[in-house]
């Protein structure tokens, strides 16, 4: 049954992880300076949780080869919260050891995207949860589990998923000592109907221990795609400033929603997401700036807000647009 939007204000969290999930899709390389500078900027917009990279070899992903690094920053602003994404029991070792507030585990329910991504069938990423969670526990540390179930809709190599499959896997990462499941349309296959129905089964099976929506904006399906999870009750999601980001299969993916369009419709639908969208457009012209040679996303950076937007955010706004001379 569909969960109907209430007209009160309600809390929504926007997870940034342009860091990780966008640069890692791109080939330039920006230095570690310009992303501190990104993580401070996010964090004076009003963010207050970003995936800031992910511990893999630097062979494979140069661009991220500074993460520990980026965690020991991030942490040092007071009540952010750092996430990082981590595809082995390697990788969780060192999010254990950077004091990281959540590593995200990613599982494929595409039995064939999972062999290409990540060379694991899905059933063994969630034995390689299950002993992350005994590394994690051994080591005393309050770092989060966060097990998230990619190609949740469909998949470039094998096409159908089976809405079954994707909930078993949920259910089996909940039972290897994830603390958190969350749900990605990797290759941007959904439709609003689509999402509403698996979410409202996933919400249902995993209760409060439902993290977050992660979705492509392909074929321009994105913001659509959030709003159905809204109707399923689900407020927290991932987005990549500017739209950037992406999947190595998915020929054509646009990448993630991006982080300025979600705030935008989060908050003219009445949602306190606690960002400064003003400042968050100033992030994206600097960031456009270190990133010239990429394709950038998004539509709110064109327009502008519209007058009729909350006069407290569009007010900040106006002002950071008359301080940039624009």
């Amino acid at each position: 049954m569909t969960t109907h939007i209430p007209s009160a204000p309600r809390q929504a969290v926007i997870r940034e992880v342009g860091l990780r999930d966008g640069l890692q899709s791109i080939a330039t390389i920006l230095p570690t300076s310009a992303k501190r500078e990104w993580i401070q900027a996010a964090y004076a917009a009003g963010q207050r949780e970003i995936e800031v990279g992910s511990f893999v070899p630097a062979k494979l992903l140069p661009q991220l080869a500074d993460t520990a690094e980026l965690v020991d920053f991030a942490r040092s602003l007071p009540g952010l919260f750092v996430s990082v994404l981590v595809p082995n029991l390697r990788g969780a070792q060192n999010a254990i050891a950077s004091g990281a507030d959540l590593m995200l585990v990613p599982l494929s329910a595409s039995h064939a995207h999972s062999l290409a991504n990540l060379r694991k069938t899905p059933d063994e990423v969630v034995a390689e949860v299950a002993r992350i969670r005994a590394e994690r526990d051994a080591a005393g540390s309050r770092t989060l589990i966060e097990g998230g179930v990619g190609t949740a809709f469909g998949c470039t190599i094998q096409g159908h998923v089976d809405p079954e499959e994707v909930l078993r896997l949920m259910q089996a990462l909940l039972d290897a000592g994830a603390d958190r499941v969350s749900l990605a349309d990797t290759v941007g296959y959904a439709d609003p109907g689509m999402v509403r129905r698996l979410f409202e089964r996933a919400t249902a099976l995993a209760g409060d221990r439902f993290w977050c929506g992660h979705f492509h904006d392909t074929r321009g399906l994105g913001l659509a795609n959030v709003h159905a999870a809204l109707e399923a009750g689900v407020t927290r999601f991932d987005a990549c400033l500017a739209g950037i980001g992406g999947c190595p299969h998915a020929p054509g993916a646009s990448g993630n929603v991006a982080t300025e369009d979600l705030a935008y419709l989060l908050g003219s639908m009445g949602f306190d997401t606690g960002i400064d969208i003003g400042r968050l457009l100033a992030l994206r012209e600097r960031v456009a700036g270190w990133l010239t040679n990429e394709t950038l996303h998004g539509t709110l950076w064109r327009a502008g807000l519209p007058k009729t937007f909350p006069a407290s955010v569009a007010d900040a706004a106006f002002r950071l647009r008359e301080n940039h001379g624009r």
